[in-house]
């Protein structure tokens, strides 16, 4: 093996971060020399961030290797396959596209579902070759409006995506638990404190759906965890509401008009009555965009009301699984038509709600925060009055009662009344049930034991590559106050970098020599940092690059010891120079063997 030293190498470090480089990866990332940009959310990997990747893809894939078959598929894909599963339309700006010199249109491929289904289609015939589990580690391309964060939001980005079919849903089953069990292995190894979540499934469809989390502020998810071991995305979250004391009823108990001039939203109506936002009704009006597939029975636009508790916000994502299209706020046109009633005076008495949600009419939800609830203030849609005692259900009939809201850090987990923490964090990997949402549109289909064809069930796993590495360094960084982070010894780019202080010094040079091939000799990935610089400026750039181990050759080699500096413990100390070997190798074995035991999954 020959032996890395740092003065013949490519590592472009910068005292100073450019200035269009936000959070603490991007700028390290660019410091350190990993990365440099060619473009929007393009980015190229140098020597040092290469190896750190390739590091990251050797764990993934011998995990992935221990319950599926690695393929390869191409990334220009056809039309027609992604028009076979509906969704050549359904993704449209976010996918590149093309056409060839013949005029036939292709498109980079987000993901793969389409290819690896119509693999199957193709060759599986019988129950007997089922289960199937196929994975690739390959670019992914998406057309990003907004690229930032460095590589956290990119156009282009490596993933390993994986795809099961099994012949019914007890068999899904079993593959979705292979692959959280192998999804926990990947990330304990390569060092990451994560938090697996309930997820809403999106653009991937299909019943259930995880997300393997990172807490850090560079994040653009929120999610809800507490000590009960609860933990969702917060379009998924839910939670236990403290129970809230009515109103007295005023008059006959029934709703009674108050003259609110002026008083339009829930602050202001509070303070004009002198009530709390939890005892008022907030009122939100919004029109769905409904599939083709649902134009002849409900129409192309359908207005969707959501009554929530005044201090409570709406959860789009929530919203959406229920109205089954894209939403938009109403226009005064539309509000004027539903409510007959200007903005700012909206509330549910005398709207007219369809009977079920697969009914024409409008859509009305109510949150299950005002379930049960009386005596409630509510608009009253006539302007410059609103109303009190509203009660719901006996006042007005809502469509649906569901959950619709954001939760609030603080209040209380639904399985066992902890408090829950609310914060940003970095999606790193996914894990979908899709049921037959691709073998049914594109026809794939087996012969079960019984000789009768039936579709296949899939699963879909998807883990980005370059976000193991920038939750990595995010994590430390935070610690570091964003201005040095440590990587895990498992995908740094170097486990040890052995620093010689002072390379004109003879016996520092063959001391820092002689400890650099032992460590290599032992299994140790080593770099051999013997540039003629000033002993700070390696310092320096040995914890910018986010080794984890250094060993520093200086002064007390005369007394036969060095200086060793354990960075993930903040730990340093005097070793003897016959002792550093064993010393720093089995510490780093000692490392990686925690990521691998029972305890740390």
């Amino acid at each position: 093996m020959t032996m890395h030293r740092w003065s013949q190498l490519f590592i472009p470090t910068l005292r100073e971060a450019p200035a269009d480089a936000e959070v603490a990866s991007h700028k390290l990332l660019l410091r350190a020399g990993y990365i440099r940009q060619l473009g929007a959310g393009i980015y190229s990997y140098l020597f040092l961030g290469n190896r750190s990747v390739n590091k990251i893809v050797a764990i993934v894939r011998e995990e992935m290797d221990r319950i599926g078959q690695e393929f390869f598929l191409p990334a220009l894909n056809p039309k027609e396959l992604w028009e076979s599963s509906g969704r050549w339309s359904g993704m449209g700006e976010n996918m590149f596209r093309l056409k060839d010199r013949k005029g036939a249109e292709l498109c980079l491929a987000m993901t793969h579902e389409e290819v690896m289904t119509s693999i199957a289609r193709n060759e599986l015939r019988s129950y007997k070759q089922l289960p199937q589990i196929w994975y690739q580690i390959q670019t992914k391309f998406r057309d990003e409006p907004r690229p930032k964060s460095g590589l956290l939001r990119v156009r282009q980005f490596l993933m390993k995506d994986a795809y099961s079919f099994d012949i019914d849903e007890a068999g899904l089953d079993v593959s979705y638990n292979k692959h959280d069990v192998a999804y926990r292995r990947i990330f304990t190894r390569c060092g990451l404190q994560f938090v697996a979540v309930d997820a809403d499934s999106g653009a991937m469809g299909g019943s259930a759906s995880q997300e393997f989390m990172v807490y850090t502020d560079a994040g653009e998810d929120l999610i809800a965890s507490s000590p009960s071991g609860y933990a969702a995305n917060i379009e998924k979250a839910t939670s236990q509401l403290a129970p809230v004391e009515s109103l007295a009823p005023t008059g006959d108990g029934l709703p009674e008009l108050v003259h609110t001039p002026g008083q339009r939203t829930i602050d202001e109506v509070g303070a004009f009555l002198n009530l709390a936002p939890v005892h008022q009704i907030k009122t939100m009006a919004y029109m769905v965009e409904l599939p083709e597939a649902d134009h002849a029975k409900l129409g192309k636009l359908r207005p969707v009301v959501v009554f929530l508790r005044g201090d409570h916000s709406l959860n789009e994502a929530k919203l959406l699984a229920i109205a089954g299209g894209e939403l938009r706020p109403m226009v005064a046109e539309e509000i004027e038509a539903t409510f007959r009633a200007p903005a700012g005076y909206l509330g549910p008495i005398g709207l007219e709600a369809a009977p079920h949600p697969k009914k024409p009419g409008t859509l009305i939800i109510l949150d299950k925060a005002l379930e049960g609830r009386t005596n409630l203030v509510a608009g009253a849609n006539k302007e410059e009055y609103h109303l009190r005692n509203v009660t719901p259900t006996r006042d007005f009939k809502p469509t649906l009662v569901a959950d619709v809201r954001n939760i609030v850090e603080g209040e209380l987990d639904p399985i066992g009344g902890q408090p829950m923490r609310l914060g940003k964090a970095v999606e790193v990997g996914h894990i979908f049930k899709l049921g037959d949402k691709y073998t049914k549109s594109m026809g794939a289909s087996v012969l079960n034991r019984d000789g009768k064809e039936v579709t296949p069930i899939m699963g879909c796993y998807g883990i980005g590559i370059e976000r193991i590495l920038t939750a990595a360094i995010e994590n430390s960084a935070a610690a570091n106050q964003g201005t040095a982070y440590a990587l895990h010894p498992a995908i740094a780019p170097f486990q040890v970098v052995v620093t010689i202080t002072n390379i004109g010094d003879e016996a520092l040079l063959a001391a820092g020599e002689k400890i650099a091939a032992d460590l290599e000799a032992a299994g140790v990935d080593v770099l051999l940092d013997d540039r003629d610089e000033r002993a700070g400026v390696k310092f320096k750039d040995a914890d910018l690059v986010g080794i984890p181990y250094r060993i520093n050759i200086g002064r007390g080699v005369a007394e036969g010891k060095v200086e060793f500096v354990d960075r993930l413990r903040s730990v340093t100390e005097d070793v003897a120079l016959n002792e550093v070997t064993t010393k720093v190798s089995g510490q780093i074995t000692s490392t990686l063997n925690n990521s691998l035991s029972p305890a740390g999954l």
